[in-house]
């Protein structure tokens, strides 16, 4: 994979910029920036330490619950690594290095058929919380695992290919309903269903394209259609986070491609972006720090804790499902930037001028004017989506190795995807 001109070399640095080091003229703008900053807690807020039971494992917060990995943030963290590698962040041993041991720590670790617990002790790998075997967690865990190994190839592929390969996909199907669970635990089973359009879709192509374990219950979700004001009408998830329309596509090239009942995924996400800024710009008079420069309803946390309802409509059945209070997560317009470029490196200039949100990781989960109000935290998943998409947008990084999986490919092909 070519080499791009992202910092690998900073501002003071122009002496160095004739040298055969592949940086461009062009100083680092705002969104790379943010990309390097969002990779540094990646490589940094994750467990080095030799010897250690949980080597790899990413924090799902910081300074926040410093003892708490989550599975998802690993497998942002995972792809990560490949990016870092590209821009001349890291080298190529590191990275190798890093990737190779935290799938040994993956293979090591309890799991049930393949699939992994949510939250996890950052130093030992066991289960905290007694959070839930999730398997959306799992799947974009997966996502990492499979992207680390299609670029490094040698171990890293070997070991990434043994687990995805063990897990058994259709254990987590409720056949019934032909729906993916969302969680298990030992104590009360399974939980909930992937009954209504969400994160998930990514889910459905690595069940499908499993060479152990192959089961397609893509059909099984509701896509419900509804517009907002005078978009043109697009399939919404229950809450409206927007969140819900990134996810998969960080690492699912969607672009050009129509699903068995036409449906195209990226022009999707790209309405439900445009939306989700109209709305905020509809706000605006009532919630300071809101509007066509500050915008992106996502789940995150808020003044009064974490909140899971942040979105935006259309939601639900009847615009209902969703709460909007003024809080702002950054991470929801950034991680659009693939499907509304300069909306979003707008929301991105903004963001940079609310005292107290940057910090040394760049951009924190949320802020609320209103209530004069940042939160203190980085979260992994916001870094994670924030660095992935922008990589995205500068040079298709992630889709480029992503797409190459085999597995990925067959899984796509399975459920009868198409160029448009």
């Amino acid at each position: 994979m070519r080499r791009r001109r992202w910092i690998a070399c900073l501002a003071g640095a122009m002496m160095l910029l004739t040298a055969a080091v592949g940086c461009s003229q062009k100083q680092p703008d705002e969104l790379d920036l943010e990309a390097k900053a969002s990779f540094d807690f990646l490589w940094e807020q994750t467990n080095r330490e030799e010897g250690s039971e949980g080597y790899g494992l990413t924090r799902d917060r910081y300074p926040g619950n410093p003892n708490i990995a989550s599975t998802a943030a690993t497998g942002f963290a995972l792809t990560a690594i490949p990016i870092g590698v590209e821009n001349g962040w890291i080298s190529r041993e590191e990275g190798y290095d890093r990737a190779n041991r935290t799938l040994d720590t993956l293979l090591r670790m309890e799991h049930e058929h393949g699939f992994f617990y949510h939250f996890v002790n950052i130093d030992t790998g066991k289960r905290e919380w007694n959070s839930e075997i999730s398997s959306i967690d799992t799947g974009l865990l997966m996502n990492g695992v499979l992207t680390a190994g299609q670029y490094f190839g040698g171990d890293v592929q070997k070991k990434s290919e043994q687990l995805y390969e063990r897990v058994e996909w259709p254990w987590f199907v409720d056949k019934g309903k032909n729906q993916f669970y969302m969680a298990y635990s030992p104590e009360r089973g399974f939980q909930g269903h992937w009954d209504f359009y969400a994160e998930q879709l990514s889910l459905y192509v690595l069940a499908a394209g499993s060479p152990t374990h192959p089961i397609d219950v893509y059909d099984g979700f509701t896509r419900h259609k509804a517009s907002y004001k005078n978009s043109e009408p697009f399939i919404h998830s229950w809450f409206g986070s927007l969140f819900t329309h990134q996810f998969s596509h960080a690492w699912v090239d969607f672009r050009g491609l129509v699903d068995r009942d036409g449906v195209d995924w990226f022009n999707n996400s790209v309405v439900a972006s445009q939306a989700s800024r109209q709305f905020a710009i509809d706000l605006s008079e009532k919630f300071k720090g809101v509007g066509e420069q500050s915008w992106g309803f996502t789940a995150s946390d808020s003044p009064a804790g974490y909140n899971g309802l942040l979105g935006s409509p259309p939601s639900g059945y009847d615009n209902a499902a969703h709460q909007a209070d003024g809080t702002v997560p950054p991470a929801g317009a950034l991680g659009s930037v693939v499907f509304t470029p300069e909306e979003s490196i707008e929301a991105l200039k903004y963001f940079l001028t609310v005292p107290d949100l940057s910090g040394e990781y760049g951009l924190k989960d949320a802020f609320n004017l209103n209530a004069d109000w940042v939160g203190p935290d980085y979260i992994g998943i916001d870094k994670g989506i924030t660095l992935l998409m922008a990589a995205n947008y500068r040079d298709e990084t992630v889709w480029n190795m992503f797409m190459k999986v085999p597995y990925v490919k067959k899984g796509l092909e399975a459920l009868q995807f198409k160029n448009k």
